[in-house]
């Protein structure tokens, strides 16, 4: 997958303390990067299966008799889950940063956060009405987000800064198809139970080759910093100040995740009450597939390519631009020939945006003894979307113009996002 000096040496690396918190220079094979892609596609299998389907199914057979509409239950079960994201994120992060054990600092929480997911997602299929789905789905996120968390934090520990954008493209595409296979399953399983299931078999079975056969670094007790509640609390929050572009690579992650964020929210419903698609399950199926075809033709030579000219912001310029055009087209166009096209370019958009983004965020973190918890920090600007994004699309599709103005309002966010990546200043 990714190019390598000598073939992959993970399994017979000794993964002593002291290389924890060094900078690396060795590139990583593709045994290793493949094994990572594949823990990182299972997570996005466990969310996006019931983001995309099951969840939606089930508020729309919980809303009647509830006194609020299907749009509104579903608002509040993500939200509540996204609130939950948002702080689990880099609090996992933060622990796998002190995390002594014997099996390194990321592994036991790729384990335990896999395990947690899959038993959440068991939990989620039984849910009977609008507190069981905010329950489920909040363990849900909680228990993903610490797999996640430590998942893209071994990036930064293993990976050289001149291989991170082949590597994250490798991730970024793991993660469309992780987002095609949990609404493939979620869709085909036969039945909310049955998806939910599938779903988290898969999630399972997907971290087994990275926790199995390659081996972690581990970080020696005697660096880890004294423990206090103020200390580790403090560490949480990160001056724009003192360190601005941290902060303008949060803002633009967030602008434009907040725009795919409103964009894919009610997508199903869009479909179905909108373009009047006659079988709008299939249809939320037939526009993924695109978007992933789309994305995977652009995913990993974006990252490879940013690699070797050494440029980032030019790839995320371009990509929001094109993100913003697709959900432009949208209400331009409110058709289902209009969505297909819309889909293809933000495939393309995004594509190029999930690679080169993910090695920009790398390049601008602070501290090696910090790389989990800074990410986690990062990866904020992936979780806050979801709460925002119901807070700006309920109202503006129930009161302020419905869903071409919804998809206007995407189109504007998105391109935010691409403007104020050329504030960072320490990156190409």
């Amino acid at each position: 997958m990714t190019e390598t000096v000598s073939e992959d040496s993970s399994a017979s690396e000794d993964p002593s303390a002291g290389h924890a918190l060094a900078e690396p220079v060795e590139r990583v094979g593709r045994g290793w990067t493949s094994a990572l892609a594949l823990a990182n596609g299972s997570i996005w299998v466990g969310w996006y299966g019931p983001l995309q389907i099951l969840l939606a199914l089930q508020a729309e057979d919980f809303a009647p008799g509830s006194g609020m509409s299907k749009e509104t239950m579903l608002a509040w079960v993500t939200g509540a889950g996204a609130v939950v994201s948002l702080l689990a994120t880099p609090l996992f992060g933060a622990l796998s940063d002190r995390t002594t054990s014997r099996w390194g600092r990321r592994t036991p929480w790729i384990v335990a956060g896999a395990v947690g997911g899959a038993l959440s997602l068991l939990l989620l299929a039984g849910a009977g009405g609008l507190w069981t789905m905010v329950i489920g789905w909040s363990l849900v996120q909680l228990t993903l987000n610490a797999s996640w968390a430590a998942v893209t934090a071994a990036v930064p520990d293993r990976v050289p800064r001149l291989q991170r954008g082949s590597v994250g493209g490798w991730l970024g595409a793991a993660q469309i198809l992780g987002v095609v296979g949990g609404t493939g399953l979620a869709t085909l399983a036969g039945g909310v139970g049955a998806g939910y299931a599938a779903c988290a078999v898969f999630t399972l079975a997907g971290m087994l080759p990275y926790v199995v056969f390659h081996r972690d670094l581990r970080l020696p007790a005697a660096v880890r910093p004294a423990w206090s509640w103020r200390g580790f609390l403090a560490g949480f929050w990160l001056s724009p100040r003192r360190y601005p572009d941290f902060g303008w690579a949060w803002l633009t992650r967030f602008l434009v995740n907040l725009s795919n964020s409103i964009g894919l929210l009610y997508l199903l419903y869009y479909l179905r009450d909108h373009v009047r698609y006659p079988d709008p399950e299939q249809g939320v199926l037939i526009l993924t597939a695109v978007n992933a075809v789309m994305l995977l033709s652009t995913v990993v030579v974006a990252g490879v390519w940013s690699d070797r000219v050494g440029r980032r912001k030019p790839f995320v310029y371009w990509s929001g631009v094109v993100m913003a055009v697709a959900a432009g087209t949208i209400a331009a166009w409110p058709t289902w020939p209009g969505t297909i096209v819309a889909s293809a370019l933000l495939g393309l958009g995004f594509g190029v945006f999930a690679s080169v983004d993910f090695a920009l965020m790398t390049d601008v973190l602070p501290k090696a003894l910090d790389r989990g918890k800074d990410l986690g920090v990062i990866n904020v600007a992936n979780s806050l979307p979801q709460v925002a994004a119901p807070v700006v699309a309920a109202p503006i599709v129930a009161y302020l113009g419905g869903y071409r103005a919804l998809y206007l309002v995407a189109a504007v966010i998105g391109l935010a996002g691409a403007v104020f990546v050329g504030r960072i200043r320490s990156v190409e």
